[in-house]
């Protein structure tokens, strides 16, 4: 187990599974305890005899990222148990494919609501306790290169991944004055349960490959390593920035 955590607290939204699982197990072999949120409360609960196992500790509170008063209560309640929140990482996501022309605005607001109105409420309650506590702090917005570059099919995806990038922005020049860095990590294809469906398809991840120069898709462990920086001191005079680890597709 590292150590350049030891003592921090960090709360990871979406993390049952995929990307978020791996982030938590990460930062909490750094020697984080953590808070592990999702609607998934079995996931949750795999998550947390993962950590025991590898000696830290994990705690699981079912949220719902689209509530303010789910995601208000997420927050107030790390605090009450752990005495405080140091590291909040913003990564709930969902995705649909799918033509504009046929979407219709229940699913653009089920994608906008959990993708950039769940990072809205996460940033807001994680801030409020930062700032009251005297300041200092790291937040972690998981974006997607979709916010950086055109994919058909997707524009409520893409527009709700562009508006994280957008708010990690403003907040980082916002916040920067109480010690608290904002920064974002903007994953390109990686193997989860959320790509397994459209990999499935042997025709489109062909097709999918051709556009990544690596010539594969990234793993969530390969994406951790990058949550752990952002989450240390390593930094602390870094704000306002999205990682993009994709593989070189986005500068393809």
């Amino acid at each position: 187990m590292g150590a350049s955590l030891s003592g921090k607290v960090a709360v990871v939204t979406g993390g049952g599974r995929g990307l978020g699982r791996a982030f938590a197990l990460a930062l909490g072999a750094e020697g984080a305890r953590v808070v592990v949120a999702s609607r998934n409360a079995a996931d949750l609960d795999g998550v947390v005899e993962e950590a025991a196992a590898g000696g830290f500790e994990a705690w699981a509170r079912p949220t719902d990222v689209t509530r303010e008063s789910s995601v208000d209560g997420l927050l107030a309640e790390s605090v009450d148990r752990f005495g405080r929140v140091d590291v909040m990482v913003n990564n709930s996501g969902v995705i649909l494919t799918r033509p504009l022309v046929d979407l219709t605005l229940d699913e653009w607001n089920s994608i906008v609501d959990t993708n950039l109105r769940g990072v809205f409420l996460g940033c807001r309650a994680a801030g409020r306790h930062f700032i009251e506590r005297g300041g200092g702090g790291k937040v972690i917005n998981i974006a997607s290169n979709y916010a950086l570059k055109g994919y058909p099919w997707h524009a409520a995806y893409s527009a709700s991944k562009a508006g994280v990038v957008g708010l990690t922005r403003s907040l980082a020049v916002e916040w920067a004055r109480y010690d608290i860095q904002v920064n974002a990590v903007a994953p390109g294809y990686t193997v989860t349960d959320m790509s397994a469906a459209a990999m499935a398809d042997q025709e489109f991840n062909d097709k999918i490959l051709r556009t990544i120069p690596a010539r594969r898709m990234g793993r969530p462990e390969e994406m951790a390593p990058w949550i752990v920086a952002l989450a240390g001191p390593a930094s602390d005079f870094m704000t306002g920035e999205t990682v993009t680890i994709d593989g070189g597709q986005t500068v393809f």
